[in-house]
């Protein structure tokens, strides 16, 4: 029996490779937003559950939340979809342990989209208001840093992980977060809207003391290759927004391919991620940036390879 299967409750389910575990329905910080979330526990984490290692478990507190794009869900599903069938190596299970790989000894949590317009348009409902086709209207108050925060608080504790997040309290003197718990968040395509409505909410959100405490944990962000129907607000542009997580101190990562940042009939795609970059830069934020693939034709094949090369 594998570590993921001897965890299955309510609620739960064990997927298809050892360390993987399927949960459903889990609720954020209030009952009407819920995601499904896939969970890949480190390797070591594995072995050291059939070890009965309860003090080494706990020191292992390095999370990754990974929002997919379009067409993306569990494998499963796209197989039985014929517009998903072929991009089934790209499935939330697949993606999971590729990140595993990515991140080795961090918990990677993939978050399913709220929902799937014809099986195939992600919308991030919960993190962001979005229209049928999961183009997003981003206000500074929508509530994503705290789903975020108690979606993954949820998670840990129906997972069984012997150091979840506390819930969320509402007080102005919270408790301290878990020893060595730390955050990284990596939007892919049409899942980087989250990361996006994640910095319109920083300044707000840093007047909460919760959430304070909680978006001091995050070391990372990754923006990799953005995009989604809507015709504007691909990349943040706003500089008030920006200079908020320029001041945040996260290392902010953008790694793009031609398929999005070169296409001439989304010209502002390119045109929103070179302000995104060149105002982050003039604001002395520690930034990293890519362009994947760039003497090869634009493709969604390697639109879907930057999850591989990032």
């Amino acid at each position: 029996m594998s570590a993921a299967a001897g965890l299955s409750g309510p609620g739960t389910s064990a997927a298809a490779a050892p360390g993987l575990l399927r949960l459903t329905s889990v609720p954020g910080y209030d009952q009407n937003r819920v995601n499904d979330v896939l969970l890949l526990r480190p390797a070591t984490e594995t072995q050291r559950r059939c070890d009965n290692d309860t003090e080494k478990l706990q020191k292992g507190n390095d999370h990754v939340v990974f929002f997919p794009g379009d067409i993306q869900n569990f494998q499963q599903e796209m197989a039985l979809q014929a517009d998903a069938a072929p991009w089934q190596s790209w499935s939330l299970e697949r993606v999971a342990l590729t990140l595993g790989q990515r991140f080795p000894g961090c918990h990677i949590w993939i978050i399913r989209a709220t929902r799937m317009y014809l099986h195939k348009f992600s919308c991030y409902q919960n993190f962001v208001e979005s229209n049928l086709f999961g183009a997003p209207e981003h206000t500074p108050d929508y509530g994503a840093v705290r789903h975020l925060r108690a979606l993954l608080g949820h998670s840990m504790q129906r997972a069984g992980l012997p150091n979840p997040l506390p819930p969320l309290s509402g007080t102005s003197t919270p408790g301290p977060l878990p020893a060595g718990f730390s955050l990284t968040i990596v939007g892919f395509s049409k899942g980087c809207v989250v990361l996006n409505q994640i910095v319109y909410e920083l300044a707000g959100a840093r007047a909460d003391p919760e959430l304070r405490l909680f978006l001091d944990s995050v070391s990372d962000m990754y923006w990799l290759d953005g995009g989604h129907p809507g015709g504007s607000e691909t990349w943040v542009t706003d500089k008030c927004a920006l200079g908020e997580l320029a001041s945040s101190g996260v290392a902010i990562h953008a790694h793009v391919t031609p398929y999005e940042v070169c296409d001439p009939m989304r010209a502002w795609v390119g045109q929103e991620h070179r302000h995104f970059i060149k105002t982050l830069e003039d604001l002395g934020a520690c930034l990293s940036q890519k362009l994947h693939f760039d003497d090869e034709p634009a493709s969604i094949e390697n639109h879907f390879r930057v999850i591989q090369e990032f």
